[in-house]
């Protein structure tokens, strides 16, 4: 089943409001059993479907696809890892012109990192599309070459809400032939204060179009961002099924002062080759992940506040395996891709139950098990009673381990080479493969994944070969007949 870029699970039991189509869809698993190929959709996007291998929809793409391709508005809510992405990515597809070069699809999202991996979907799902061309505009990336890209007549735009704002200001985005917008994870977006800038975007927009609204929860400020946005929309939400069966919940006590240790002496107990560890705060997480590398983790932090520059080089070392421990608040986590991922610790019960869902929901994926342990301290009982409501039973207890001094965890199996050139110096992943086996004698079974980016490219390297990995770079080994600049990170 086609994983998706979801970042939540849903809420169950909600009502309609005033203004939300009162008819719910409602998804279930025996409508996932319906085949792609029962849909309208273009031949070239059936052939796309059986090149990636998906064959048989998930319940929010057999619930939501049919009214999307019938021309209707949909507000989607779905759990993690549902297949969200693909389904309003082939009914925005399905709607382009691929001979008319005007932009005629936008999909926004809350942050890079998820619009980079919204595109990528895309891409794939548009693999058999002639003509179609997907522009990602997001921070981080040069302002001129996204302009030139829009101004080319690229189709499809994805892209953060303050970006393709200031694009629109600059008048270098003409949403005016706009087919369809998307709003991905419209709750986080209003949670980082877009609204405003989301409703002038929407102004900008054909009034002549389909809006595909999705949200983890619909809040009263996401009924009424819907009501500005939508017409008369078709509520989609999957059946409340907020815990995998793959996936094993526990909860250990303990007191407020001692979780890191806590964390530490779980990480002894359990020797998992990947963990995510969620904190409240940008200082807990910050604390937490040094307090972990000097008792014998590798541990990386992740949140809000670091430069993109620095986020990108954390997210793709935890990635592709160059670390072994990341330490994360819920906003920076939002978006990652990580289908192997073993253990979940919640450091600090969130106040928010569905908050908790999404963050344990992070493990136990892609049919792989998992084990979510969540540290609870006397003043969080209430916390935990009431993720225990949502999830409509308790949660078992685990007897907290003994506390210790140092940690010895299997080392990462890589390192992360990073190449200071990328696509824009038109370095393609077989030229970096074929410079690093054939040129610096490094065998291919020690190269792991690579990362291709606009100006950079990550390699990831068998931690015994990295020294000479950079060593070839360093003293002049080329790529592409091309002097590259790189460091180990």
């Amino acid at each position: 089943m086609p994983p998706g870029a979801d970042a939540h699970a849903e809420r169950a039991g909600l009502h309609c409001s005033e203004g939300i189509h009162q008819r719910l869809g409602r998804a279930t698993p025996q409508a996932a059993a319906m085949s792609f190929s029962t849909l309208p959709l273009r031949s070239e996007l059936l052939q796309s479907l059986d090149q990636i291998g998906y064959t048989i929809m998930t319940p929010i793409q057999a619930a939501a696809l049919p009214p999307m391709l019938a021309g209707r508005d949909v507000a989607g809510q779905a759990k993690t890892g549902s297949g969200k992405t693909a389904a309003f990515g082939l009914a925005l597809l399905n709607a382009i012109d691929p001979s008319q070069r005007v932009t005629q699809a936008l999909v926004l999202c809350p942050t890079r990192e998820l619009a980079e991996q919204v595109a990528g979907e895309l891409r794939r799902l548009a693999r058999c599309l002639a003509h179609t061309q997907i522009v990602s505009v997001c921070g981080g990336h040069p302002y001129h070459s996204q302009r030139k890209a829009l101004q080319g007549g690229g189709q499809v735009v994805v892209g953060t809400p303050g970006r393709v704002a200031k694009h629109l200001r600059a008048g270098s985005a003409d949403l005016s032939a706009l087919k369809v917008l998307v709003l991905d994870e419209a709750d986080r977006m209003l949670d980082m204060g877009f609204f405003e800038q989301v409703v002038g975007i929407e102004e900008a927009c054909s009034r002549e179009r389909q809006t595909f609204l999705f949200s983890a929860t619909f809040t009263t400020q996401i009924h009424e961002l819907g009501e500005t946005l939508q017409r008369d929309p078709e509520r989609i939400q999957t059946e409340p099924e907020l815990t995998p069966e793959l996936l094993e919940q526990r909860v250990i006590f303990g007191e407020s002062g001692e979780r890191s240790r806590l964390v530490l002496a779980l990480l002894a107990a359990h020797r998992p080759t990947t963990t995510l560890v969620f904190s409240e705060t940008r200082v807990a997480c910050d604390r937490l992940a040094r307090f972990l590398t000097r008792h014998g983790a590798h541990a990386l932090a992740l949140h809000g506040q670091l430069e993109q520059r620095d986020r990108d080089d954390v997210l793709v070392q935890f990635s592709n395996g160059s670390a072994n421990v990341l330490v994360a608040t819920d906003v920076a986590a939002r978006g990652l891709d990580i289908p192997e991922l073993p253990l979940v610790i919640v450091s600090e019960l969130s106040g928010d139950p569905e908050v908790h869902v999404h963050r344990i929901g992070r493990t136990g994926r892609a049919g792989a098990a998992g084990l979510a342990l969540s540290i609870v301290a006397p003043r969080e009982q209430e916390r935990l009673r009431r993720i225990e409501a949502l999830l409509g039973k308790g949660i078992a207890v685990e007897d907290a381990p003994e506390l210790v001094e140092q940690v010895t965890l299997p080392a990462p199996p890589y390192r992360t080479l990073l190449l200071m050139s990328g696509r824009r110096d038109k370095i393609r992943k077989a030229d970096v493969l074929g410079a690093l086996v054939k040129d610096a004698g490094i065998p291919a079974e020690a190269i792991g994944r690579i990362d291709l980016a606009g100006g950079t490219c990550a390699v990831a390297v068998k931690r015994s070969a990295a020294e000479k990995a950079l060593r070839y770079v360093e003293q002049g080994g080329r790529i592409k007949r091309k002097r590259v600049r790189a460091r180990l990170l």
